[in-house]
Order: structure tokens, then C-alpha cells, then sequence
């Protein structure tokens, strides 16, 4: 199955040149982050989301749903090969939020994209979710910064602790750099992600598994909503926080803040909606 190039670019309003360019890699991937949430109701639903690439068009591009990064990640890699890129699939390390000295599972997907012409690779990641996420790929190259607005990335090279360099992503949060996720070059392959995508849906520490999580940047802002408590980040980067009471009433903020429509018999026990 071939990606319907068409209503993919509906989907994220993106009417850019489809040739494989700097200029499309930075529009299309700015465009694919503001235009499909990040969400987990499937995981919390019981439910492993499928990979392939039909079911992903049918729920990412069809429908007013999202997904987390193995489904976002593995739709924009067969968009930019249809498009000529040159993509690989690689796993990184979550950093973000972790303990001093806690070492995390690969279990996020992220891509490196070649295009035509260009001397290097970019890091590219439509799936990361979260506030310290890429709104546009970055320069695979040690001391690579972007700076725009309130968000601020840089890509440093850790001392080899193995036979691959060992890549940081990080962003500039509460006046310091914090990590994001650390990730090799090492190529993986679908069925590597099969593995990590039942693993994160089915263990019972999966976070998940725990709580209700959406999320979705825009230009100059960034929503998450966590359990029943919702996060906006406006264009100075300032954070306010406001309590979502009621199954009814979140539903409707994934409806109007996120362009999130539940699936049929959409109810969530109350342990995963705790702020």
C-alpha cells in the first residue's frame, strides 16, 4: 500500500512543492506536528494500535484521532520516501523526566532523513508529544541549534559508551537544558517496532497505560492535557494550568483543543484521568 498523498496533505493543510527539498522536509514536518495530535486512548482502551500502514491512514489521516510516535513517526517515514527522502528508523532513550541515574528502555521512535543534495542528515520527529518536542527536523550535527520563540533545541554527542556515538536531543526549559532523548544511528526494522509498540501498550508500568495523555503544538504554543489536568504554553513559553472535572468535559476539551474525536464507547476508569 502506497500513502494517499492527497488527503494526507488535506489532513495537515499543507500545500507545499512535493519534490524532495530542504524546504518541504521544514514545512511538511512543521505542519504534520500542528495538524495530528499526539494521544493514547487506544493503549488506555485496551488496545495494541496496528502499524501498518493502512490502519494508520484510516485512524491519523481518515479520522479525527492521533497517535504517539510509533504511529505518527511510521506514517511521516512513508510519506517522505514517497516523496524521494531517504529515511531510517531509529529507537532513542527518554530522558525527559527521568530520575538522576535512571536508565530508560529504547522505546521512542524517531527518523534521520537524507535529502537530495544536502551534506547531512536531519533529525527528524512528529511523535515525541511533549513541550520539549521538535516543531521543525534539526541538523544531525554535534552543536546543531534552533532557536524559535520560547523553543529552543540543541543536539550534542555524548562520549561512546559503545561502537555508535551516542546522540542527546535537548530543550531549553526552566532557564536550563534539559534532555529529551538520547538515541544511536543504528537502522531498526518494522518488526522492532512491533515488539516496542505491544510493550508499551500492554506492560502495566507503561505510563501509557496509566494516564490519559494528549498533546499537539502549534506555532506559538503547546497543549498537553494529563489525566484531567490541562497545560497551555503560550507564545512566551509562560505554562497555566487548569483542572478538567468530569468524563463529559474532557471529552469535549479533546474534541475542541485538540481536534480529538473519541471512539464509540469512549469511558476511561477515573484512576486514568488523575491529575
Amino acid at each position: 500500500m502506497t500513502v494517499d498523498l492527497q488527503r494526507y496533505c488535506a489532513r495537515i493543510g499543507w500545500q507545499g512543492e512535493r519534490r524532495a527539498t530542504l524546504e518541504t522536509l521544514y514545512s511538511l514536518h512543521r505542519a504534520h506536528v500542528c495538524g495530528i495530535p499526539f494521544e493514547n486512548l487506544e493503549v488506555l482502551l485496551g488496545s495494541t494500535p496496528p502499524l501498518d500502514l493502512g490502519a494508520l491512514q484510516a485512524k491519523l489521516v481518515a479520522s479525527a484521532r492521533g497517535g504517539y510516535c510509533y504511529e505518527q513517526n511510521t506514517l511521516l517515514a512513508a510519506v517522505l520516501e514517497e516523496l524521494g527522502f531517504r529515511v531510517t528508523r531509529l529507537m532513542g532513550r527518554v530522558r525527559a523526566g527521568a530520575g538522576p541515574g535512571e536508565v530508560r528502555p529504547r522505546t521512542h521512535m524517531l527518523l534521520t532523513v537524507g535529502v537530495p543534495g544536502e551534506p547531512h542528515e536531519y533529525l527528524a520527529d512528529v511523535g515525541f508529544g511533549a513541550v520539549g518536542a521538535l516543531l521543525e527536523p534539526l541538523p544531525l550535527l554535534a552543536g546543531a541549534r534552533r532557536e524559535e520563540g520560547w523553543r529552543h533545541h540543541r543536539l550534542l554527542v555524548e562520549q561512546q559508551d559503545g561502537p555508535l556515538p551516542n546522540w542527546v536531543l535537548q530543550a531549553w526549559r526552566g532557564g536550563g537544558w534539559e534532555d529529551q532523548y538520547a538515541f544511536t544511528e543504528e537502522p531498526f526494522q518494522a518488526p522492532d517496532y512491533e515488539v516496542a509498540n505491544w510493550h508499551v501498550s500492554t506492560h502495566p508500568r507503561s505510563p501509557f497505560r496509566q494516564r490519559l495523555y494528549a498533546l499537539r503544538s502549534s506555532a506559538d504554543g503547546h497543549l498537553a492535557l494529563a489525566g484531567r489536568i490541562l497545560t497551555e504554553t503560550g507564545p512566551d513559553g509562560t505554562a497555566r494550568e487548569r483542572a478538567i472535572e468530569g468524563q463529559g468535559a474532557v471529552a469535549r476539551v479533546l474534541e475542541s483543543e485538540f481536534g480529538i474525536v473519541p471512539p464509540p464507547g469512549y469511558q476511561l476508569p477515573d484512576c486514568q484521568l488523575t491529575g
